[in-house]
């Protein structure tokens, strides 16, 4: 059996909560009533297939297609392509500030990950420092732990960082890189499947990754890879995997949304699709705007605008336009998107994109404000960290900040190891084209 009882119980139940959430009419209590009853495989995967059956829900406000052709039909106006007027060294300290800041930013989050946002208020509270004031947490924050949890986070705190830890936050902007510079700007959902095959380690990949890697030893196909038995195909997964589509699209929003598409359609659906989209179109932006707000608003135009991420967008841009303080505007968010996942898409993206907007372009704020509003906290702090150091650049990243990473990016995938960011951005500037409308 492909599955043991209990996982393909969580799939299934998952799996109804999905379904209502794409606006399908389904009972989810009754399903997991009868998702806890199952006493066999059989059973669960028939209520898996009634599952698929499902009609559309009456009254269901939003349109969110995954082909292609009906997206850009769904998308407000086209993706700006802005021209950007740098040098190749400005292009370099761009290029590097960005891979600095997403290691940054998921070294700040990487001891958090997961916390709510109470959660990480106690901690810090407990050492003192609420809000955080430093870079990274500091060992005090942990002080609750058990010896052998601290043991295991101390190079992920403010005390022990000596260069960014394998996470897949950086994994997958480095393998990335990789399918770029051996296929280049034409590069297939295939090319990247055959790249996570061949460098990825399956078990540290999660949910909507694990699913899909999952679904490409069995020799299903892409779109199929995202849809068999992955409930998480608008989780968080994809959007992680968004910066380096940035990076090589200079200004060109357009471009960079559409390489993040063929990146997220390997394992992601609609909002999944989408929160990729996002912030490669952000990251492109960021090469040509100073203003996060100018940036939000604009990246907005890569992505359906009757779809729920695109709504979440649009509330912390009126939040924001409000005049609200950072701590009423995170708790505003959070109330209203409480009810997905943490590690959903849509959530988490609204906290990006609260982060840049209340972070005004410095580094700091901006990455701290993503951590200390928990969810995945890794995961937008490397967003976060990423957009606001291709603001900044290399020369304008805060020195207590990039220091500790001595340069270092530590990497699971096959043949690698430990790697130099600045080699690393070397090697992006190669792949980045400038692009003049």
């Amino acid at each position: 059996m492909l599955f043991d009882l209990g996982e393909l119980r969580e799939l299934v139940r998952l799996e109804a909560v999905e379904r209502f959430e794409e606006g399908f009419e389904v009972d989810v209590e009754a399903v997991e009533r009868r998702v806890r009853a199952a006493a066999s495989g059989g059973e669960l995967m028939e209520i898996y297939l009634e599952l698929q059956r499902a009609e559309p829900r009456r009254g269901y406000p939003y349109v969110e297609p995954t082909e292609w052709r009906e997206l850009v039909r769904e998308r407000p106006a086209a993706p700006p392509r802005l021209v950007v007027d740098l040098s190749e060294g400005e292009l370099r300290d761009r290029i590097l500030g960005a891979w600095l800041g997403r290691c940054a930013g998921c070294m700040a989050g990487k001891p958090v990950e997961g916390w709510s946002r109470e959660r990480i208020a106690r901690a810090l509270r407990r050492a003192g420092e609420y809000p955080l004031r430093g870079p990274y947490f500091p060992m005090a924050a942990f002080s609750d732990l058990s010896p052998e949890e601290q043991r295991l986070l101390y190079p992920l705190t403010r005390e022990g960082i000596r260069r960014a830890e394998r996470d897949d936050d950086l994994d997958y902007t480095v393998l990335n890189l990789v399918v770029y510079e051996r296929r280049g700007p034409g590069f297939t959902t295939d090319d990247v499947a055959e790249a996570w095959l061949a460098m990825l380690p399956y078990r540290l990949t999660y949910t909507a990754e694990r699913a899909a890697y999952r679904n490409l030893v069995l020799g299903l196909k892409p779109p199929e890879t995202a849809t068999h038995l992955n409930p998480f195909r608008e989780w968080i997964g994809a959007q992680i995997r968004a910066d380096l589509w940035g990076y090589v699209s200079p200004g060109d929003a357009a471009r960079a949304s559409e390489l993040a598409y063929r990146d997220a359609r390997l394992s992601h659906v609609k909002n999944g699709v989408y929160g990729e989209m996002l912030v490669a179109a952000m990251l492109s932006l960021a090469y040509a705007l100073d203003d996060p707000r100018e940036i939000v608003r604009e990246a907005l135009k890569a992505i359906p605008e009757r779809s729920r991420l695109a709504e979440a967008v649009r509330y912390v841009l009126g939040l924001h336009a409000r005049g609200l303080e950072w701590e009423e505007a995170v708790g505003e968010v959070l109330g209203r998107y409480g009810g997905y996942h943490p590690v959903h898409t849509i959530n988490n993206a609204a906290i990006v994109v609260a982060a840049l907007l209340w972070g005004e372009g410095d580094f700091a704020r901006t990455v701290t404000y993503a951590v200390m509003a928990g969810l995945d906290a890794d995961c937008n702090g490397a967003t976060a960290g990423s957009i606001a150091g291709m603001l900044s650049g290399a020369s304008g990243l805060p020195r207590e900040w990039i220091e500790p990473l001595r340069g270092r990016l530590a990497t699971a995938l096959s043949g690698l190891g430990e790697l130099s960011v600045e080699e690393l951005a070397e090697r992006t500037l190669r792949c980045a084209r400038v692009h003049q409308p």
